[in-house]
C-alpha cells in the first residue's frame, strides 16, 4: 500500500481553548461546536464536546481537575489540594484526599493491582486504599540503603526526581507486574541525578536500577535547570553522562530493558545512549550495558519506544547541527546499533520524543518549539503503512507528550506541554473505527 501523507487541521474545538490557572479547559458548550452533536455518539455516557480529524475524536479534559494518568477504568487527578481517584474513565470521582502539595505533582501511575504511585519534586507517595491513605516512599539503593535526596539550594527547586516522558512505565515480566521508569529531568525543578528506578511489588518497595554519573553541566546551583556551578549529583563511580532520560521501554520477546537519554555533547563525550537491561529475580540485580553512544543531530538522540511482536519502534528527537537524522524507525534489537539495518516508517520533518503504540495505531507527536505546526501529531491507524499529520491549531501552541495507554472507553491520554516540558493540560485522543470495526 502507498504510503498517505495528509496535514490537515483539525475541526473547530469549541473556540479557542480558553486558559484558566495556566491549564487549558474546554471551550464553549455543545451547541456552539460545530457539528458537535453526534461527534462522540458511541459514548456511552455524556462526556465534554469533542471534535475531529479523519483519523480520530479529540477533546479537552473537563475543567476543574488536571487528570495525571489513566489505567482501564480508573484515572487519577489532583486540583486545589486534593487529590482524586476515578472508576468510570473520569466521569465521576468517588474518592479523593488532602494532599497540600498536589499542585506539585509531577508523575503519577495506576498499578494493576490498584495501587496509585504518584510523585513530588524528590518525594514519592504510594497509596494502596484508593486514596483512603497514602504514605511517603523512601526509596533504595542498590545495596539496599536509604536513597536520601540531596538537600538543594533552593527549597523551591528540589529537583524532579521522579518526573518521566512515557504514559507506559509498568509492564507484565514472568506473570508479576514492574514498573521501571528513568527520570526526564535538569530542565525544571531544579537539578537532579540521572536515574532509573524499579519497583517489583507494585510501588511498596521502589529501588535504584541505575544510576549516571555527574554531569559537570548540572550541578544544584539553585536554578530550575543546574548549571557549571554547584553541587554535583549523580554516581561519583560511572563515567557515563547524560542530561536526563526520555524514554525506558520492556521487550517481552528478549526479557530486557531498553533506555535511551539525551541531550549533548561534552568535549569527546556523547550523552545519547541507548542502553540494554536485564533482571534478575532471584538475586534482585541489574545488569545493564551501553548498546550505542552518538551524537545529538542522529537517531539515536529519541524516546518513544515501544516493542510490538519482538521488534523495536521508536521516534528521533534529533536537533542541533545539520543534516538532521530523523524519522521513526523500526528494526530488530540485536541490530540497533547498526543504523544500515533500520527501516524508516515515516519521516515527520521535525523532532520528536513521544510516540505510542496500541491495537495496530501508532500516535507520535511534534515538539512544538521547533515545529511549524501549533500542536502537532503524528498518526497511522495501520502499524505504519500510511500516514497523517494534523496541527490543531485551535488548543494553541503545544507539545504532547506522556501518552498514556487507551482507557476503558478507547481514548488515549496525552499531556499537552508549553513549549516542550511545562505541564499546561491534558488531551483524549480516540482514533475512529474501520468499517471493519478496528482503528483505521
Amino acid at each position: 500500500m502507498a504510503r498517505e501523507e495528509r496535514v490537515t487541521r483539525g475541526r473547530f474545538l469549541g473556540a479557542a481553548a480558553a486558559a484558566a490557572g495556566g491549564m487549558l479547559v474546554p471551550g464553549p458548550g455543545p451547541s456552539e461546536v460545530e457539528g458537535a452533536a453526534g461527534l462522540c455518539a458511541e459514548e456511552t455516557k455524556p462526556m465534554p464536546e469533542c471534535a475531529s480529524t479523519d483519523h480520530f475524536w479529540y477533546r479537552l479534559q473537563p475543567a476543574g481537575r488536571y487528570i495525571d494518568s489513566q489505567r482501564g477504568n480508573k484515572a487519577f487527578a489532583h486540583a486545589n489540594g486534593m487529590i482524586f481517584l476515578s472508576e468510570d474513565n473520569g466521569h465521576t470521582w468517588p474518592h479523593s484526599l488532602a494532599f497540600p502539595d498536589a499542585q506539585r505533582i509531577t508523575f503519577s501511575h495506576i498499578l494493576k493491582n490498584g495501587n496509585v504511585v504518584f510523585a513530588t519534586g524528590s518525594k514519592l507517595y504510594v497509596s494502596t486504599d484508593n486514596l483512603k491513605t497514602y504514605r511517603e516512599v523512601t526509596v533504595k539503593a542498590a545495596d539496599g540503603s536509604d536513597y536520601v535526596p540531596h538537600t538543594p539550594q533552593n527549597p523551591n527547586n528540589p529537583g524532579w526526581y521522579f518526573h518521566t516522558l512515557p504514559g507506559v512505565v509498568s509492564w507484565d515480566v514472568k506473570g508479576r507486574e514492574m514498573m521501571v521508569w528513568g527520570n526526564y529531568c535538569n530542565v525544571l525543578g531544579g537539578a537532579t541525578p540521572v536515574n532509573i528506578y524499579y519497583s517489583t511489588d507494585n510501588g511498596l518497595t521502589v529501588k535504584i536500577a541505575y544510576s549516571f554519573g555527574q554531569h559537570p553541566n548540572f550541578r544544584d546551583n539553585g536554578s530550575p535547570g543546574g548549571g557549571g556551578t554547584g553541587t554535583l549529583l549523580g554516581n561519583p563511580d560511572n563515567p557515563v553522562l547524560c542530561r536526563h532520560i526520555h524514554a525506558v521501554a520492556y521487550n517481552p520477546a528478549e526479557d530486557a530493558f531498553y533506555a535511551c537519554t539525551g541531550d549533548h555533547e561534552l568535549g569527546t563525550k556523547h550523552e545519547c545512549h541507548w542502553l540494554r537491561g536485564t533482571y534478575d529475580a532471584a538475586k534482585d540485580r541489574w545488569d545493564w550495558k551501553v548498546v550505542v553512544s552518538d551524537k545529538l543531530n542522529t537517531r539515536y538522540k529519541s524516546g518513544g519506544i515501544c516493542f510490538v511482536d519482538g521488534q523495536l519502534y521508536w521516534i528521533s528527537d534529533a536537533n542541533g547541527p545539520k543534516p538532521h537524522d530523523r524519522g521513526i524507525f523500526r528494526c530488530d534489537p540485536a541490530d540497533l546499533a547498526k543504523p544500515e539495518k533500520h527501516t524508516m516508517l515515516f519521516n515527520p520533518g521535525v523532532e520528536s520524543g513521544s510516540m505510542i503504540i496500541q491495537d495496530g495505531v501508532i500516535l507520535a507527536s511534534h515538539c512544538a518549539p521547533a515545529s511549524p505546526m501549533a500542536t502537532g501529531f503524528i498518526i497511522s491507524t495501520d502499524m505504519g503503512k500510511t500516514w497523517a499529520q494534523y496541527d490543531l491549531k485551535e488548543l494553541g501552541r503545544h507539545s504532547p507528550t506522556r501518552f498514556h495507554e487507551k482507557n476503558g472507553e478507547g481514548w488515549f491520554r496525552v499531556d499537552l506541554r508549553t513549549g516542550w516540558i511545562k505541564q499546561a493540560g491534558v488531551l483524549f485522543i480516540k482514533p475512529k473505527p474501520s468499517p471493519g470495526g478496528q482503528p483505521r
